[in-house]
């Protein structure tokens, strides 16, 4: 149904991840490391072992954290934020990277100050969408859970209103104060690339698909009613987790079983159970 991506985040060796990625069949990658990861990675030799194995370089997810640091919506650090994420987009772009994913904020944040950072955070995005065109690429603004800016789709068609050329990715796993299908209705034609993980609509989990709450065949359906043809992008950790008791780490060959099974309209086959009593991060 769509092509089936794998964030870099599932793992810490990148390198063994492509060669993984290809062997099993997933066709996209999405860059994502921790900033003192990415600081330290040989960008040419990405792309050319990328190229070796056939894997596309589907998006960058620029880094977030440290959040003293790196906050788009914080017009005290937005200065030192621009000039982090403008680095990257350039270096993305130089090696045939075009989409960008981009946190709108850092959070806590509270209500009273919410006008504020989301003034903040459009102007921010406006700056970047005009950056990254001049590169060949575009912004996706992630929806987020919690007190962030971009936690439901009034947020998050407030953040696109910055620029027209602005687009989405939608995080699956993020929803906590909207149904996915009210958001995908909202903002379905905007989106072009995605987050997949499962949840238990408490918190952000980033669970296999079928181990969560989510009705995946009604998002499969409206990603499809709405026109999207891009990656269905997991982005989820391959280790042992904290919130599940897995039977055993995750590998590429999962996520394509995984996808197939949704794809066909079947179950996915677990392989967790479930830990009692989760509430908010463990």
């Amino acid at each position: 149904m769509f092509p089936i991506g794998l964030s870099s985040c599932a793992t810490d060796d990148i390198f063994a991840l492509i060669a993984q990625c290809a062997q099993a069949g997933v066709c996209c990658m999405e860059l994502s490391m921790h900033t003192d990861e990415l600081a330290e990675l040989d960008f040419a030799a990405l792309r050319d072992c990328a190229k070796q194995h056939g894997v596309r370089l589907w998006s960058m997810h620029i880094p977030f954290s440290p959040f003293d640091v790196l906050d788009p919506s914080d017009p005290e650090k937005q200065e030192t934020t621009l000039a982090y994420f403008t680095d990257y987009i350039t270096k993305g772009a130089d090696i045939g990277i075009d989409k960008f994913v981009i946190h709108p904020s850092a959070e806590p944040i509270e209500e009273e100050d919410r006008p504020r950072r989301m003034a903040c955070a459009k102007d921010s995005f406006a700056y970047l969408a005009d950056f990254a065109a001049q590169k060949g690429g575009v912004i996706a603004v992630e929806n987020l859970p919690r007190t962030c800016l971009g936690r439901d789709s009034k947020d998050i068609l407030d953040l696109l209103s910055a620029h027209p050329a602005l687009r989405v990715c939608y995080d699956t796993n993020h929803l906590l104060s909207e149904p996915a299908a009210d958001f995908l209705a909202a903002v379905g034609d905007k989106i072009i690339t995605t987050h997949v993980s499962d949840y238990d609509f408490l918190n952000e989990r980033h669970w296999l698909p079928g181990e969560g709450k989510v009705n995946w065949q009604e998002i499969l359906f409206m990603l499809s009613a709405c026109g999207y043809k891009g990656a269905w992008l997991y982005e989820l950790g391959f280790g042992m987790s904290k919130t599940r008791k897995r039977q055993r780490v995750l590998t590429a060959d999962d996520v394509v079983c995984n996808a197939n099974e949704l794809f066909a309209g079947k179950t996915p086959t677990l392989l967790s159970e479930p830990v009692e009593g989760l509430q908010g991060w463990k």
